[in-house]
């Protein structure tokens, strides 16, 4: 019988309690969604005495929930395929042309994961571009935030593939958009899975940004809607529970069935390589 060692068992209990510490409160406003407004007060992990569905159709109509999902959906999926486009034939172009210049320009935009945000030049900026307040405006903005890391990890699995395919694909007779479009593309699909998905988590969760930049709650995501709601029902914590479940459930189904997708990427290069 194989010896289990001491310092797995406490690995494990750490991983427990780790995993309890994010997954009770979650547990706890799944519950409390389901409670009337006299019992969701307690915040705790009884069972509700009644299940209230129709707090999800107060949430849905009084919370502009609609207009705010399409809002985050637009916002997410436009820019996840603004930076894989943008991001993918960079890191190719990058990764194919080693001359001093690409390595600086490289380096200088993957810099931009340390250099934190000056919000006030930035508002200038989009002031002065009149992107304030525009979707697009915020789509662009989340792109230029989000292309520095998104690069740094194309960028490394694209190192990987071996340059004698490029030159095979060549001879066979591709061209340029050829070879990137048939050729690269297919290649390095889990690294772009991998960028999109976190991405588009990272976009989907975001309060900063519109809240910065955008005036009309017309045109606010899911988070910026939750914000708005508990500052209506503040009292009504069975209201703003189900709210937070209906603003993360999307994210949530995502991760779950692009977990395998994430883990993937971030190490196909390290196998690779």
């Amino acid at each position: 019988m194989k010896k289990i060692k001491p310092s797995a068992i406490f690995m494990n209990l750490a991983a427990w309690v780790a995993s309890l510490t994010v997954l009770l409160p979650m547990l706890v406003v799944l519950l409390n969604s389901f409670k009337s407004q006299k019992e969701s007060v307690i915040m705790d992990l009884s069972l509700p005495k009644k299940i209230m569905f129709e707090n999800y159709a107060v949430v849905i109509e009084r919370g502009k929930l609609f207009t705010s999902f399409l809002n985050s959906t637009v916002y997410a999926g436009f820019s996840v395929i603004l930076i894989v486009f943008v991001v993918s034939a960079a890191s190719y172009v990058l990764s194919r042309n080693r001359s001093s210049l690409h390595k600086v320009l490289y380096y200088f935009i993957v810099l931009g994961i340390a250099m934190p945000l000056n919000n006030v030049a930035l508002m200038k900026i989009m002031k002065g571009l009149s992107l304030v307040n525009t979707r697009y405006g915020l789509i662009f903005l989340y792109a230029a935030i989000n292309i520095p890391l998104a690069l740094f990890l194309m960028f490394g699995f694209i190192e990987t593939v071996p340059r004698e395919i490029d030159e095979a694909a060549v001879i066979d007779g591709a061209s340029a958009g050829q070879l990137f479009i048939r050729v690269i593309l297919p290649l390095i699909k889990p690294v772009i899975v991998t960028v999109g998905i976190l991405n588009f988590m990272s976009i989907w969760n975001d309060f900063s940004m519109p809240l910065y930049f955008m005036n009309n709650s017309d045109k606010w995501p899911m988070t910026l809607a939750v914000y708005n709601f508990f500052g209506q029902f503040e009292q009504s914590w069975n209201l703003v529970s189900a709210d937070i479940v209906l603003t993360a459930f999307p994210v949530l189904i995502i991760f779950i069935f692009g977990q395998k997708y994430i883990v993937g990427g971030v190490s196909a290069g390290a196998v690779k390589g």
